[in-house]
């Protein structure tokens, strides 16, 4: 038998307890409050410089003297110096060249050692130039490439008189900062990689070779699609350290002879601080930062946009 108890007649049902929703706002608002300063600080120190250096992409200013407005007419002067389309091209070199070879022997590196007994020593090797710095590997390899340097005396012993100028001669000298500057980098993508690898699962890489599918073959089409997220930030990183690269090349040739190996921020930097025109210098960090959003926006959209369809 079953027994029923009802609500006395009158007797309204107790109101819910709002006070826990009450509660989790207050934790919301009490979390924003404790964020808020970090976040103003970050502001302050990201936001107010690049908004003082959009001002002075318009102006005229020496760094003593008040700025003074002029409109678009620093933007016409970036374009008509003719060092400025060389160092737009010795950019473009840099995407191009950082994208191929320290990403791509970088996957190659991870992919070939990853089965292997003890991979970890043979990825050392690898990520010992990581640990030094930018100025630091452009010392060594210009000591290296530096006529009458370290690789012409090798050259020098095999009877060889006349070997490249490798950092004298245009497009050369740029080319071979590329390789330098890939000395450092191949090893952190290498890890990079190696860590997406270890994410995989290993049953579809196990169903494959069950069907057959094995090297390349296994690489194409298991391996590489489940890299493609990993491969978006890597390839993402790399284009914008490639388009602000400056260490290397200033410590290597400081973007010479002349200007022959100047990129966008070298020459900002030399327009800003040894030619102290700090309006010229700004519009040309503005145009960068531009290329370098734009570029890495239409990036990622179509990554994300293939994504979305695969």
């Amino acid at each position: 038998m079953s027994v029923t108890t009802r609500r006395p007649a009158g007797v309204s049902a107790a109101p819910r307890d709002r006070r826990p929703r009450r509660s989790h706002r207050q934790h919301q608002w009490a979390a924003r409050g404790f964020v808020s300063p970090a976040l103003l600080l970050c502001a302050l120190l990201l936001y107010t410089p690049f908004l003082w250096t959009g001002y002075l992409a318009f102006t005229e200013y020496n760094g003593l003297d008040s700025p003074a407005w002029v409109g678009l007419s620093k933007f016409a002067e970036m374009f008509d110096d003719p060092g400025f389309g060389t160092s737009l091209l010795n950019t473009l070199y840099w995407v191009v060249g950082t994208l191929l070879i320290p990403v791509g022997l970088g996957l190659l590196v991870a992919v070939l050692v990853y089965d292997l007994k003890g991979a970890v020593w043979y990825r050392l090797p690898f990520l010992v130039p990581y640990a030094i710095s930018g100025v630091a590997v452009g010392v060594i390899w210009k000591f290296l490439l530096q006529t009458d340097g370290a690789l012409d005396e090798v050259f020098g012993l095999f009877g060889v008189d006349d070997a490249p100028r490798w950092l004298l001669d245009s497009p050369l000298n740029t080319f071979s900062m590329i390789a330098a500057s890939s000395w450092q980098g191949v090893g952190v993508n290498a890890l990079l990689f190696t860590v997406g690898l270890q994410s995989i699962p290993r049953e579809p890489l196990e169903a494959a070779r069950l069907d057959g599918a094995s090297g390349f073959t296994l690489f194409r089409t298991i391996t590489w699609p489940m890299l493609t997220p990993l491969t978006t930030v890597v390839v993402g990183l790399s284009i914008v350290g490639s388009l602000k690269q400056f260490d290397v090349i200033y410590a290597m040739t400081q973007g010479g002879p002349g200007r022959s190996s100047e990129t966008l921020a070298l020459t900002m930097y030399k327009t800003s601080f040894i030619s102290y025109d700090y309006g010229l210098g700004a519009a040309i960090a503005l145009f960068l930062t531009f290329i370098t959003v734009a570029a890495s926006l239409l990036y990622l959209r179509r990554q994300l946009s293939d994504g979305r369809e695969a």
